[in-house]
């Protein structure tokens, strides 16, 4: 073999060397270099929408506790939303309201889920399932002066007169036929006052069922109805239990203890009577 091809051989195989070397270098340093990650903020559009800060279900008054403005993305808004730009008073505006569909906790606040004060049906949204609202006529002293205010509960107290079973004489006789009531309204009002100032009507709407609401309107016939406010505590620990004297009333001889007795006024002095003047 002569030089000049050794030389050009040796040329090429040194060549090849290095070209392996630098692809294994390359290789290498491929392998050990982390991925480079970029991290881009991007930012969502969003408006204040009103939503519930709790549960609530139907039936339930919306005070302004019950509410908060919330950040909700543009992109998911419905126009039937109430907005911070567009409704700055909502808040106020909304409280007082019943809810008619049940909402979540962070729900926004829709028109078609609840009613508002002053709208068609409100009285019914605020009644209980399976409960009736019934009036009745009452006076400043029969309703403890004023102070009686929507939601709060009552005894209902049935004044009358019959005739002694000693004396035959007429008599006024004192009966209570319904405890633990709720009132739900005083004439239009439906709510306390903002001021917490009594409220003096001459109509209180109450929640009863509708066997308590015939037993109201047939002992609105026999004599006047007195509403006596029962405590809170009362009204806390007795829970949403209306006792009724239903059969009391209608049933003198029911029998049991006290079954179908009221209480006459002799002389100033309180006696018990059977209803009707029937016995002592």
């Amino acid at each position: 073999m002569s030089p000049m091809r050794l030389i050009i051989l040796a040329i090429a195989a040194g060549a090849a060397i290095a070209a392996a070397l630098l692809v294994r270098n390359l290789s290498a340093n491929s392998a050990n270099d982390e991925p480079i990650i970029v991290e881009k903020e991007v930012e969502v559009a969003s408006a204040k929408v009103l939503v519930t800060n709790r549960d609530l279900v139907v039936g339930e008054l919306l005070t302004p506790e019950d509410l908060e403005w919330a950040d909700w993305p543009s992109g998911y808004m419905n126009l039937e939303f109430f907005t911070e730009e567009l409704q700055p008073t909502a808040i106020e505006d909304v409280s007082g309201s019943v809810v008619r569909t049940p909402f979540y906790e962070n729900e926004p606040i829709l028109p078609q889920k609840i009613v508002q004060k002053g709208d068609t049906g409100y009285m019914a949204a605020l009644l209980k399932p399976g409960m009736r609202a019934m009036s009745v006529q009452i006076s400043a002293e029969s309703a403890s002066g004023g102070f009686i205010l929507p939601n709060d509960k009552v005894d209902v107290i049935l004044t009358f007169t019959q005739e002694d079973p000693v004396t035959e004489e007429a008599v006024q006789a004192i009966l209570t036929i319904l405890e633990n009531v709720r009132v739900l309204a005083i004439d239009q009002a439906f709510r306390t006052t903002d001021t917490g100032e009594s409220v003096v009507g001459r109509v209180a709407t109450l929640e009863l069922s509708p066997d308590d609401a015939e037993l109201i309107t047939l002992a609105g016939r026999k004599g006047n109805l007195t509403l006596a406010l029962r405590s809170l505590g009362d009204a806390l620990s007795s829970g949403e239990e209306v006792v009724s004297r239903r059969d009391d009333f209608l049933l003198p001889d029911a029998g049991g203890v006290g079954a179908g007795q009221v209480v006459i006024l002799r002389n100033g002095e309180p006696t018990i009577s059977n209803v009707g003047g029937t016995g002592s």
